[in-house]
């Protein structure tokens, strides 16, 4: 998946990801380059998910 395309589908899975947590916020899913494992501990902190959980869930939207 070329890098454009990875942005686009990260933009409509994170408005996906906000709809379903309202407590989630712009800063929560910001997705930096190199800082993906950041980003996914700092959501399993912030919803009580699981590592397994968060990515059922992003897979799933």
């Amino acid at each position: 998946m070329q890098k454009k395309d990875l942005k686009e589908t990260w933009e409509k899975q994170k408005e996906r990801l906000k709809q379903k947590f309202a407590a989630l916020t712009d800063t929560d899913v910001l997705f930096l380059e190199g800082k993906k494992e950041e980003m996914m501990v700092k959501l399993q902190l912030k919803l009580g998910k699981t590592r397994q959980e968060l990515n059922q869930i992003i897979n799933g939207l």
